[in-house]
Protein backbone atom coordinates (compact mmCIF):
# COMPACT_ATOMS: atom_id res chain seq x y z
CA UNK A 1 0.00 0.00 0.00
CA UNK A 2 2.84 2.13 0.59
CA UNK A 3 4.39 2.20 -2.54
CA UNK A 4 1.18 2.98 -3.78
CA UNK A 5 1.08 6.36 -2.32
CA UNK A 6 4.67 7.01 -2.78
CA UNK A 7 3.58 6.67 -6.67
CA UNK A 8 0.39 8.92 -6.42
CA UNK A 9 3.08 11.04 -4.80
CA UNK A 10 5.28 10.69 -7.95
CA UNK A 11 2.75 11.45 -10.36
CA UNK A 12 1.67 14.37 -8.94
CA UNK A 13 4.87 15.75 -8.47
CA UNK A 14 5.67 15.28 -11.93
CA UNK A 15 2.54 16.69 -13.02
CA UNK A 16 3.04 20.01 -11.12
CA UNK A 17 6.38 20.34 -12.59
CA UNK A 18 5.12 19.73 -16.13
CA UNK A 19 2.70 22.44 -15.41
CA UNK A 20 5.13 24.45 -14.12
CA UNK A 21 7.47 24.42 -16.90
CA UNK A 22 4.49 24.73 -19.40
CA UNK A 23 3.81 27.77 -17.92
CA UNK A 24 7.26 29.08 -17.61
CA UNK A 25 7.67 28.52 -21.70
CA UNK A 26 3.71 29.93 -22.37
CA UNK A 27 5.10 33.08 -20.19
CA UNK A 28 8.82 32.73 -21.81
CA UNK A 29 7.09 33.19 -25.52
CA UNK A 30 5.01 36.21 -24.60
CA UNK A 31 8.01 37.76 -23.32
CA UNK A 32 10.04 37.17 -26.11
CA UNK A 33 6.97 38.22 -28.70
CA UNK A 34 7.00 41.52 -27.21
CA UNK A 35 10.71 42.16 -27.04
CA UNK A 36 10.84 41.23 -30.98
CA UNK A 37 8.04 43.05 -31.43
CA UNK A 38 10.07 46.10 -29.71
CA UNK A 39 12.67 45.87 -32.08
CA UNK A 40 10.49 45.93 -35.24
CA UNK A 41 8.92 49.02 -33.70
CA UNK A 42 12.75 50.94 -33.19
CA UNK A 43 13.65 49.70 -36.76
CA UNK A 44 10.42 50.86 -38.31
CA UNK A 45 10.91 54.73 -38.95
CA UNK A 46 8.43 56.63 -36.95
CA UNK A 47 7.53 59.64 -38.72
CA UNK A 48 4.28 61.46 -37.36
CA UNK A 49 2.04 58.28 -37.88
CA UNK A 50 0.02 59.40 -34.31
CA UNK A 51 -2.15 62.20 -35.85
CA UNK A 52 -4.96 60.20 -37.59
CA UNK A 53 -5.28 63.04 -40.52
CA UNK A 54 -1.66 62.82 -41.28
CA UNK A 55 -0.31 63.34 -44.97
CA UNK A 56 1.67 60.46 -46.50
CA UNK A 57 5.20 60.94 -47.17
CA UNK A 58 7.18 60.25 -50.65
CA UNK A 59 7.28 56.83 -51.97
CA UNK A 60 10.90 57.42 -51.34
CA UNK A 61 10.53 58.36 -47.35
CA UNK A 62 7.86 55.35 -47.32
CA UNK A 63 10.71 52.48 -48.83
CA UNK A 64 13.22 54.11 -46.73
CA UNK A 65 11.05 53.53 -43.69
CA UNK A 66 10.34 49.73 -44.61
CA UNK A 67 14.24 48.93 -45.84
CA UNK A 68 15.67 48.08 -41.94
CA UNK A 69 12.75 45.84 -42.01
CA UNK A 70 12.81 44.04 -45.32
CA UNK A 71 16.66 43.82 -45.30
CA UNK A 72 15.85 41.54 -42.25
CA UNK A 73 12.70 39.70 -44.41
CA UNK A 74 11.42 40.83 -47.75
CA UNK A 75 8.07 38.81 -46.45
CA UNK A 76 7.31 42.42 -44.88
CA UNK A 77 4.65 44.30 -47.03
CA UNK A 78 2.65 46.59 -44.42
CA UNK A 79 2.13 48.51 -41.02
CA UNK A 80 -0.95 48.38 -39.01
CA UNK A 81 -1.48 51.20 -36.08
CA UNK A 82 -5.14 51.27 -33.89
CA UNK A 83 -4.92 54.40 -31.80
CA UNK A 84 -5.54 53.53 -28.34
CA UNK A 85 -4.72 49.68 -28.39
CA UNK A 86 -1.73 48.02 -28.45
CA UNK A 87 -1.76 47.40 -32.24
CA UNK A 88 1.37 48.62 -33.78
CA UNK A 89 2.70 45.73 -35.77
CA UNK A 90 4.74 44.75 -38.96
CA UNK A 91 2.68 42.86 -41.54
CA UNK A 92 3.94 39.71 -43.39
CA UNK A 93 2.44 37.99 -46.45
CA UNK A 94 3.84 34.24 -47.36
CA UNK A 95 2.82 32.05 -50.17
CA UNK A 96 -0.34 30.36 -48.08
CA UNK A 97 -1.73 31.49 -45.05
CA UNK A 98 -0.15 29.06 -42.44
CA UNK A 99 3.14 30.25 -42.27
CA UNK A 100 3.40 32.94 -40.35
CA UNK A 101 0.65 31.32 -37.96
CA UNK A 102 2.62 30.60 -35.79
CA UNK A 103 6.29 32.43 -37.01
CA UNK A 104 7.43 35.92 -36.19
CA UNK A 105 8.52 38.47 -38.62
CA UNK A 106 11.87 36.70 -38.03
CA UNK A 107 10.46 33.66 -39.13
CA UNK A 108 11.21 32.14 -35.02
CA UNK A 109 8.72 29.72 -34.27
CA UNK A 110 6.44 31.87 -31.45
CA UNK A 111 2.77 30.55 -30.72
CA UNK A 112 1.75 34.20 -31.35
CA UNK A 113 2.55 34.25 -34.72
CA UNK A 114 2.38 37.53 -36.94
CA UNK A 115 -0.13 40.16 -38.15
CA UNK A 116 -0.03 38.29 -42.06
CA UNK A 117 -2.25 39.28 -45.37
CA UNK A 118 -3.86 37.21 -47.08
CA UNK A 119 -1.72 35.18 -49.78
CA UNK A 120 -4.51 36.34 -52.14
CA UNK A 121 -4.39 39.51 -52.10
CA UNK A 122 -1.94 40.90 -55.07
CA UNK A 123 -1.47 44.45 -55.06
CA UNK A 124 -3.13 46.37 -51.53
CA UNK A 125 -3.31 49.73 -54.26
CA UNK A 126 -5.54 47.67 -56.92
CA UNK A 127 -7.28 44.97 -55.21
CA UNK A 128 -11.18 45.35 -54.12
CA UNK A 129 -10.40 43.77 -50.57
CA UNK A 130 -7.11 43.23 -48.60
CA UNK A 131 -7.88 40.45 -45.60
CA UNK A 132 -5.27 40.82 -42.19
CA UNK A 133 -5.04 37.86 -39.91
CA UNK A 134 -3.93 37.84 -36.58
CA UNK A 135 -3.86 35.81 -33.09
CA UNK A 136 -6.07 36.63 -30.21
CA UNK A 137 -3.57 36.47 -27.56
CA UNK A 138 -4.11 36.43 -23.67
CA UNK A 139 -1.25 38.97 -23.00
CA UNK A 140 -3.83 41.67 -24.89
CA UNK A 141 -1.44 41.38 -28.02
CA UNK A 142 -1.96 41.06 -31.74
CA UNK A 143 -4.79 41.56 -32.59
CA UNK A 144 -6.35 41.16 -28.93
CA UNK A 145 -6.85 44.97 -29.08
CA UNK A 146 -9.81 44.71 -31.91
CA UNK A 147 -12.34 43.64 -28.83
CA UNK A 148 -11.75 48.08 -28.33
CA UNK A 149 -14.22 48.44 -31.48
CA UNK A 150 -16.75 46.43 -29.14
CA UNK A 151 -17.03 49.62 -27.32
CA UNK A 152 -19.13 51.51 -29.19
CA UNK A 153 -17.84 54.69 -27.70
CA UNK A 154 -14.24 53.68 -29.34
CA UNK A 155 -16.33 52.33 -32.57
CA UNK A 156 -17.66 56.20 -32.90
CA UNK A 157 -14.42 58.07 -31.25
CA UNK A 158 -11.85 55.84 -33.20
CA UNK A 159 -13.31 55.20 -36.56
CA UNK A 160 -10.19 55.05 -38.29
CA UNK A 161 -6.68 53.49 -38.16
CA UNK A 162 -3.23 53.95 -39.80
CA UNK A 163 -1.99 51.31 -42.51
CA UNK A 164 1.11 51.67 -44.34
CA UNK A 165 2.88 50.08 -47.03
CA UNK A 166 6.21 50.29 -48.64
CA UNK A 167 4.46 52.76 -51.37
CA UNK A 168 1.42 54.37 -50.02
CA UNK A 169 -0.65 55.33 -47.22
CA UNK A 170 -3.96 54.50 -46.17
CA UNK A 171 -6.37 55.32 -43.31
CA UNK A 172 -8.61 53.06 -42.91
CA UNK A 173 -12.16 53.94 -41.91
CA UNK A 174 -14.27 51.60 -39.52
CA UNK A 175 -17.73 50.69 -40.68
CA UNK A 176 -18.92 47.49 -39.56
CA UNK A 177 -17.42 45.40 -36.51
CA UNK A 178 -19.38 42.17 -35.79
CA UNK A 179 -18.86 38.57 -33.72
CA UNK A 180 -19.16 35.40 -36.15
CA UNK A 181 -18.32 31.99 -37.52
CA UNK A 182 -16.37 30.09 -39.82
CA UNK A 183 -19.80 29.39 -41.99
CA UNK A 184 -19.91 33.35 -42.89
CA UNK A 185 -17.36 33.52 -45.89
CA UNK A 186 -16.26 37.24 -45.13
CA UNK A 187 -13.03 36.79 -46.31
CA UNK A 188 -13.99 36.45 -50.10
CA UNK A 189 -11.90 38.65 -52.52
CA UNK A 190 -13.00 37.26 -56.12
CA UNK A 191 -15.94 39.24 -57.29
CA UNK A 192 -17.79 38.66 -60.51
CA UNK A 193 -19.00 42.25 -61.10
CA UNK A 194 -19.72 45.16 -59.31
CA UNK A 195 -23.36 43.79 -58.51
CA UNK A 196 -21.43 40.78 -56.61
CA UNK A 197 -19.13 43.16 -54.96
CA UNK A 198 -22.19 45.23 -53.87
CA UNK A 199 -23.82 42.85 -52.67
CA UNK A 200 -21.23 41.60 -50.55
CA UNK A 201 -20.04 45.28 -48.90
CA UNK A 202 -24.12 45.45 -47.73
CA UNK A 203 -23.80 41.86 -46.32
CA UNK A 204 -20.96 42.89 -44.08
CA UNK A 205 -22.12 46.28 -43.38
CA UNK A 206 -25.57 44.71 -42.54
CA UNK A 207 -24.16 42.21 -39.88
CA UNK A 208 -22.30 45.17 -37.79
CA UNK A 209 -23.33 45.76 -34.30
CA UNK A 210 -22.95 49.63 -34.60
CA UNK A 211 -24.23 52.06 -37.25
CA UNK A 212 -21.34 54.12 -39.12
CA UNK A 213 -21.39 57.06 -41.00
CA UNK A 214 -18.42 55.70 -42.98
CA UNK A 215 -20.27 55.31 -46.80
CA UNK A 216 -19.26 53.17 -48.53
CA UNK A 217 -19.85 51.28 -52.15
CA UNK A 218 -18.66 49.30 -54.64
CA UNK A 219 -16.22 51.94 -56.22
CA UNK A 220 -14.40 51.65 -52.85
CA UNK A 221 -11.35 49.39 -51.55
CA UNK A 222 -12.07 47.73 -48.31
CA UNK A 223 -9.67 46.11 -45.74
CA UNK A 224 -10.96 43.17 -42.96
CA UNK A 225 -9.19 42.37 -39.80
CA UNK A 226 -10.02 39.00 -38.40
CA UNK A 227 -9.13 37.04 -35.48
CA UNK A 228 -10.27 33.87 -33.73
CA UNK A 229 -12.47 34.29 -30.59
CA UNK A 230 -13.44 31.16 -28.62
CA UNK A 231 -16.02 33.37 -26.55
CA UNK A 232 -18.96 33.46 -29.48
CA UNK A 233 -18.41 29.58 -30.98
CA UNK A 234 -15.50 28.15 -29.76
CA UNK A 235 -12.63 27.64 -32.35
CA UNK A 236 -15.15 28.36 -35.33
CA UNK A 237 -15.70 31.63 -33.82
CA UNK A 238 -14.37 35.03 -35.45
CA UNK A 239 -14.33 38.99 -34.39
CA UNK A 240 -14.45 40.83 -37.61
CA UNK A 241 -13.23 44.92 -38.77
CA UNK A 242 -14.31 45.71 -42.22
CA UNK A 243 -12.70 49.59 -42.97
CA UNK A 244 -12.90 51.92 -46.50
CA UNK A 245 -9.15 52.37 -47.72
CA UNK A 246 -8.63 56.03 -48.21
CA UNK A 247 -5.68 56.69 -49.29
CA UNK A 248 -3.32 59.76 -48.08
CA UNK A 249 -1.73 62.13 -50.39
CA UNK A 250 0.52 64.94 -49.63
Amino acid sequence: MRWVNKGITFLFAGLFIYATIHLLLIGYDYWNNRQVLQDAQELFDQRDRNAIDKQSVSIEGQQKAFAPLQDLNSDIVGWIEIEGTSIDYPVLQAQDNEYYLRRNYKEEKNRAGSIFMDYRVRDVAEDRHTILYGHEMRDGSMFSGLSAFTDQAFFDEQYAFLFDTPEKSYQVEVFSVYYTTTDFYYIETEFNDQAHYSSFIDDIQGRSMFESAVEVNENDQIMTLSTCDASQAGKNGRFVVHGKLVEQTG
